[in-house]
């Protein structure tokens, strides 16, 4: 019944005690209230006065003043806990989501990673706030009332305890049936969100291709199949409450039946009867509250069953001490990939890098060639540190040895720069000293000048300070690439550049533009430059050229036209056959 996921949470389990200890205080002050209330009301009907009982009456109000202030405090104390503990979890999740990379991001999907850290945790408190004293209430206050119950009548006591386990095996099975349904309606959640996200980042595509409102009829299907999801579960819920209230409802009249008849017939007192009456709600009570709050919990367990899922997932190789000589790449470093090979899903046979072997030293342009699909971008994750080699690969930088270069010593050094660079939101010096929080506003405007960004500065409304990004002013996929070399020029001191298709889904003219941006910026670096358009292979000093995640050729640009091999072979496959020169 307790979701096991819940004792990974910090201190849990002195939590549970104390809430068990809440629950038999809890249990006796019921079972005070019923006493004393029974008690008074049967001295009157005796024929006592009602200023006699005013000691019972008091007490009854000390019971129900006591249970309610222990109600408040355990509320006020789950209220924090649970924040706290959540806003912890939080934290781990992000971290360890970083820790994993981009790679783990796009194969669970951006906006179920996003739905999950930002309301998802908030699922996560609501769940820890209400199913830890249902839990504990459902499995020692009826237990307790009960042994009270026995003292006044076995028939009642022992209708009590037939009709609880009925009723329990009732919810299990209700349970079971809306656990399944949840599940469900958490798995559209998810792909709600996945496909929320992903038609926000192609909106403009979509717009452009004409397809976007067949897209929408995508999300529109997929909306419709989260709401039949949630009105499954809903009926489902509804059902359960109606025959649980049913059931409790029904054993509470037949008890009140039996009390009754056992009355008329002489064979009770009043004070035992309506102390047992009394008492038979609240015998059910924690029951009915665990169950009318069940199905509100049922999201919050998935999720924290979703996040723990991430948490347990193996990190990647700790690389944290290795490279401890590497201070940054100067003219005389070396790197060279042995047998590097790697993959984004273990389960699959085919590695995404096969057997990769390469070895350069100094600075240089080196050029990284080959169709859709032949390893260029998962290279460039390899270089980056964003995705490991397989055990047996081996990374040699200068004199040492490794499997992957997820290491801050490396990653600190090098520049990346993607297809489509992250502008966050925030203001434009902002998004420009990103590497450089501490850079003066001069050197900023220079490092703006270099990447070509002066006349879009001077068009911002309040300049360095203009909020750019989400909910800020829009950029065009020039402008953002201009920022990401402006973030270059501002930090002089990394040596690294990898470029992962940076001009691909820009234009001829802008792409031109940027080339004159880019080529001084490579100058005494070591750049990796991944690109399926050709006229950058002649800026090279060298060329990689992959095909199904190996590379097959590799030499200069004026070796591999010579060769008359797969690197000629592509430029023909690019260009039509129409030239044989790149």
């Amino acid at each position: 019944m307790i979701d096991k996921n819940l004792f990974k949470i910090n201190k849990i389990r002195p939590v549970l005690i104390g809430l068990a200890g809440l629950a038999v205080l809890q249990a006796l002050l019921i079972i005070g209230q019923a006493y004393f209330l029974a008690k008074g009301i049967s001295n009157v009907w005796a024929g006592k006065t009602v200023k006699a009982q005013l000691t019972y009456v008091g007490l009854f109000f000390i019971c129900f003043m006591m249970r309610q202030v222990a109600n408040y405090g355990k509320d006020r104390f789950l209220d924090s806990y649970a924040y706290k503990e959540t806003k912890i979890i939080r934290q781990q999740l992000l971290k360890k989501v970083f820790s994993l990379g981009p790679n783990f991001v796009q194969k669970e999907g951006t906006g179920n990673m996003v739905t999950m850290a930002i309301e998802g945790i908030s699922q996560v408190e609501d769940y820890i706030t209400i199913i830890l004293p249902k839990i504990t209430n459902m499995m020692i206050v009826p237990w307790i009332i009960a042994a009270f119950v026995f003292t006044q009548d076995i028939k009642s006591a022992i209708t009590l305890l037939i009709v609880f386990p009925i009723i329990i095996i009732f919810m299990i099975v209700l349970g079971y049936a809306a656990r399944a349904k949840a599940d469900k309606q958490y798995e559209g959640f998810q792909r709600l969100s996945n496909h929320f996200i992903d038609s926000l980042r192609g909106l403009e595509t979509l717009n452009l291709l004409g397809l976007s409102k067949r897209y929408g009829k995508n999300v529109y299907q997929v909306s419709e199949n989260y709401r039949k999801a949630t009105m499954s579960t809903l009926k489902i819920a509804i059902l359960s409450t109606f025959a649980l209230d049913f059931f409790t409802t029904l054993s509470v009249a037949v008890i009140a039946l039996f009390l009754g008849l056992n009355l008329i017939e002489g064979q009770m007192s009043l004070f035992p009867a309506l102390t047992v009456l009394i008492l038979a709600p609240d015998f059910f009570l924690p029951i009915r509250d665990f169950a009318n709050d069940y199905h509100a919990t049922l999201n919050g367990g998935n999720t924290l069953k979703s996040i723990y899922a991430v948490l347990d997932v193996e990190e990647p190789i700790d690389n944290s001490d290795a490279l401890t000589q590497f201070t940054g790449w100067t003219s005389t470093s070396e790197l060279e990939l042995k047998d590097v090979a790697a993959s984004y899903d273990a389960s699959i046979e085919k590695d995404a890098l096969e057997g990769l072997n390469f070895k350069w030293q100094g600075y240089g342009k080196i050029g990284v060639v080959g169709l859709s699909g032949s390893g260029k971008s998962t290279l460039i994750k390899v270089l980056g540190g964003f995705l490991n080699g397989t055990p047996s690969s081996e990374i040699r930088v200068n004199d040492e040895t490794v499997t992957s270069l997820n290491n801050s010593n490396w990653q600190k050094n090098l520049f990346y720069v993607p297809q489509n660079p992250y502008i966050f939101h925030g203001s434009f010096r902002e998004n420009i000293n990103f590497y450089v929080p501490n850079a003066t506003d001069d050197a900023v405007l220079e490092a703006v000048s270099q990447a070509g960004l002066t006349s879009l500065l001077s068009e911002l409304p309040e300049g360095l300070d203009t909020i750019i990004g989400e909910g800020g002013q829009m950029l065009s996929g020039g402008q953002m690439q201009r920022v990401a070399l402006a973030r270059a020029f501002l930090d002089n001191s990394r040596k690294i550049m990898l470029f992962d298709e940076p001009t691909a889904h820009l234009d001829i003219e802008t792409e031109a533009d940027l080339k004159e941006t880019i080529l001084p910026l490579m100058e005494d670096k070591l750049v990796f430059f991944a690109t399926h358009r050709l006229h950058w292979m002649k800026e090279m000093d060298y060329i990689l050229v992959m095909k199904d995640g190996c590379i097959v050729e590799q030499g200069t640009y004026a070796e591999l036209l010579a060769q008359d091999g797969v690197y000629k072979e592509f430029v023909n496959e690019i260009r039509g056959g129409s030239e044989n020169n790149g």
